[in-house]
């Protein structure tokens, strides 16, 4: 890994200080219109920033201590795939609303028979005229109660194979016959929800790219990803590393126990592991290679190491660790022993992940069970 930054990156630097200087608390929208939100989006909404200067307006940003706009569905999903599909309206009208924060967003994809199988959709979007009728139920819809507009995917032709026929829309949330419904999680909170669609009209203009080509597009922003210092907490990058429970641990007063040592070590040990992968994807980019597989291994990873990490903060927490008082530290590590049983699920299933490596990294084949059974098959034939 070499993170030695070239002379122009240190120039590059300058010039984010001195709009910083002249913006010591700038506005999202200021932000927005600066290209800074989003800087690896082209201009005029980006600023077609290199992996390197990603990096160093990251840097320069925490160290001025100047938060960009949340609005993660929006700026991760929603405007690379208007940008890479959308017509000019489209751009004109979603772009900076949504950078700004505006503008929230979030993602109809998911159904309850359409979850790790998203192809699979069964929500209906038929033509009337310059309109789409949508019918269906989505799942899992992460800030769907805040949200001003949503990308829907919704079958537009039932003829065809799974993967065709999907089309892809932009769906304002406060359409007539749009229900949502809130999911509250065991934590208590609330930020999933179900999502019902009963003779939705959806304008034909709010199509993004052609009809019958959602699918291309629904997977178009997965190569869109920002490369950034990722944060290293537990729960998908929030909330304490294992090294904070060892700090914390060690502040308490340690542990004499052999066996509760070694489990320490070994969050440890996995943490440093997981920020080592990080580190050299982030090193891999900014040398201008393609991404390995070390995105599908640190999922598969870190998921398991951050319910590894909150199960053993509840079991050192003891009893303390089932307050609730919100004043209490311990409350927390109550939330995310909680929170946790999500991770292994939530963004693609550990199962999904370990396919992915075994297919694309260890050359498996998709179908073991076939395969063995073909091998069986010729075995037989070759004895006779």
């Amino acid at each position: 890994m070499d993170f030695e930054y070239p002379q122009e990156a240190e120039r590059y630097r300058e010039k984010v200080r001195a709009w910083l200087a002249d913006h010591p608390s700038p506005s999202a929208r200021e932000l927005a219109e600066a290209g800074y939100v989003a800087p690896h989006w082209p201009r005029p909404y980006g600023l077609d920033a290199s992996p390197v200067e990603q990096l160093v307006i990251d840097e320069e940003f925490r160290a001025a201590r100047v938060d960009r706009p949340q609005n993660g569905i929006a700026i991760g999903w929603a405007g690379p795939t208007i940008i890479y599909a959308g017509d000019q309206a489209q751009m004109d009208r979603y772009l900076l609303p949504l950078l700004s924060a505006e503008e929230i967003w979030c993602q109809l994809f998911s159904e309850p028979g359409a979850g790790s199988d998203l192809a699979g959709l069964s929500t209906r979007a038929e033509r009337d005229g310059d309109e789409f009728i949508v019918n269906g139920q989505k799942i899992w819809t992460s800030g769907g109660h805040l949200s001003k507009y949503g990308i829907l995917l919704a079958r537009t032709n039932p003829d065809v194979p799974k993967h065709e026929g999907i089309t892809y829309f932009i769906c304002p949330m406060d359409t007539p016959g749009i229900e949502v419904r809130p999911i509250i999680e065991m934590t208590g909170q609330h930020l999933f929800n179900e999502v019902f669609f009963d003779d939705v009209r959806i304008p034909a203009e709010n199509v993004v790219g052609e009809v019958n080509k959602g699918w291309h597009l629904a997977k178009v922003t997965l190569g869109n990803e920002r490369v950034s210092l990722s944060r290293e907490g537990a729960l998908w990058g929030m909330g304490p590393t294992a090294r904070d429970l060892v700090n914390q641990v060690i502040a308490a007063g340690g542990t004499q126990d052999p066996v509760e040592r070694q489990r320490l070590v070994r969050l440890y040990i996995e943490s440093e592991l997981l920020r080592l992968i990080r580190l050299r994807t982030i090193s891999a980019a900014v040398a201008g290679k393609l991404p390995g597989p070390e995105a599908s291994i640190r999922k598969a990873l870190s998921d398991e190491h951050g319910k590894a990490v909150m199960g053993l903060a509840k079991y050192f927490a003891g009893s303390a660790g089932m307050l609730t008082d919100e004043n209490d530290f311990n409350t927390f590590w109550h939330h995310g022993f909680l929170f946790s049983t999500a991770l292994t699920v939530g963004g693609g299933t550990s199962e999904v992940q370990r396919n992915i490596i075994g297919e694309r990294v260890l050359g498996l084949p998709k179908d073991i069970d076939a395969e063995m059974g073909k091998t069986w098959a010729e075995a037989r034939v070759a004895i006779g």
